[in-house]
């Protein structure tokens, strides 16, 4: 009986335990953009070697799944720039005008981070006349 006793309590710390585990390891899976059209990741070493991969739902159950997620993105038809940029604690600083679109280039509290032009980047906003695409670190690929 004291054997059955000592092993019911050596389960249950066990499974509290991984309970645990997987609460931590699903807390730290929540993507960097929430409410967005579409959702991908960028996996990868790094920005030169990386693919993407989408996630045609529940986005924070597919990061959980990938291994080497080098950055994310999200498409939106409306985004409240501003309020995003105060709320990850951004600020812009650099913004390139092209014929179509307008990219804002920030720093930000987000996970990811590349050197652009000498200035550690991790918050990249594309914002064109229907949509507006956000990425982290950068928007790699076509927008």
């Amino acid at each position: 009986m004291r054997f059955f006793r000592q092993f019911l309590k050596l389960l249950a710390i066990t499974l509290i335990a991984s309970a645990l585990i997987v609460v931590i390891a699903v807390c730290q899976t929540r993507p960097c953009f929430e409410g967005s059209e579409s959702y991908s990741f960028f996996v990868g070493n790094t920005s030169k070697n990386c693919k993407e991969v989408r996630a045609d739902s529940n986005a924070a159950l597919k990061k959980l799944t990938l291994s080497n997620v080098c950055g994310e993105c999200a498409e939106y038809s409306e985004f409240d720039f501003e309020s995003y940029l105060k709320s990850v604690n951004g600020e812009i600083v650099f913004v390139e005008e092209l014929s179509d679109s307008v990219n804002y280039y920030c720093k930000a509290d987000l996970p990811y981070s590349v050197n652009l032009y000498g200035e550690e980047i991790n918050l990249h906003v594309c914002v064109k006349s229907d949509s507006v695409k956000v990425g982290t670190p950068i928007i790699f690929g076509g927008y």
